[in-house]
């Protein structure tokens, strides 16, 4: 076993959630294998073609990652080990943050297709296909942005992939909305966390409508533009929002989840070009965070 690779523990909680290895088009190579060669490129970030041979044939790792990444697959993997997580008591539902973080794009992203991707022998569209391929242009070149939701013991809940250049707070809703961890013993999945964190930049009355309608308590700080705005307008300005600022010290849970996150060169530096297949490699790099302990 390479360092990286999925230790025992790991596998024997992610096999049960994949895919038989049989069926119709011949067998699939070993999914621990493809999975552990998957993990070292995600890692690393090294070029597809320069996968070591321990893990086989290169494009057969690329090519279910593609396909795992268009069909759902992955997500399907992340909600799975939520729901084992939240039945073993292991998710911190206290305190969920939001925050962003620019994700810089190497050279290799750009220059996708324009034609529509498709998902293999299937006539729709990948499940996360974006038009513009979530990327867009800064100062410093081809960047792109990954809006995330993380619990407080530091793993992904749920992320949105965005243009680098789109701002914060219109993403907070599509971002808290893509929470979704089912239930073992079932009833429907739960959604709504007891409490949401955010910085300065998620400051706006639509998204605090937004939580106050869910019923979700949230601690983020006024800036001073808009308090200035409000106590200009007097009696129809509103009151003030309330802030917890012992609670708001927990703040850095979400920054700590980022710096996790983007310990895989492969998350911290894009390098695909379609958008897909890049949330399907920072969703593969949140499973291996949720199989830790």
């Amino acid at each position: 076993m390479g360092r990286g690779d999925l230790t025992n523990r790991e596998w024997l909680l992610l096999e049960p959630h994949l895919p038989p290895s049989g069926g119709r088009g011949g067998r699939w190579n070993d999914h621990r294998t493809v999975l552990n060669g998957l993990l070292f490129r995600i890692r690393t970030g090294v070029p597809w073609r320069d996968l070591p041979e321990r893990y086989g044939s290169w494009k057969t790792v690329y090519e279910r990652h593609r396909r795992w990444s268009a069909d759902g697959t992955w997500d399907r993997f992340l909600h799975a080990v939520q729901a084992d997580a939240d039945f073993a008591g292991r998710i911190d539902w206290g305190m969920v943050g939001v925050d962003s973080t620019s994700c810089r794009a190497h050279q290799h992203a750009a220059g996708a297709r324009k034609a529509r991707p498709r998902v293999p022998k299937k006539r729709t569209m990948p499940r996360h296909h974006c038009p513009d391929e979530g990327l867009g242009r800064s100062r410093g070149g081809l960047t792109c942005k990954i809006h995330l939701a993380g619990e407080g013991g530091c793993r992904p809940m749920a992320f949105l992939i965005t243009p680098g250049q789109w701002g914060d707070a219109p993403q907070m809703t599509e971002v808290l909305d893509r929470i979704r961890v089912p239930r073992l013993l079932g009833g429907r999945p739960r959604t709504r966390p007891d409490h949401v964190s955010g910085d300065k930049a998620y400051s706006s009355r639509r998204n605090r409508r937004y939580l106050r309608r869910r019923r979700i308590k949230h601690t983020i700080p006024e800036p001073k533009d808009q308090q200035a705005n409000r106590q200009r307008r007097g009696s129809t300005g509103g009151r003030p929002a309330g802030f917890d600022r012992e609670r708001y010290r927990r703040r850095n849970e979400i920054e700590r989840t980022i710096n996790r996150l983007k310990n895989c060169r492969a998350v911290a530096t894009r390098y695909d070009k379609r958008a897909y297949v890049f949330h399907g490699t920072v969703t593969a790099a949140a499973i291996r965070l949720w199989l830790r302990t």
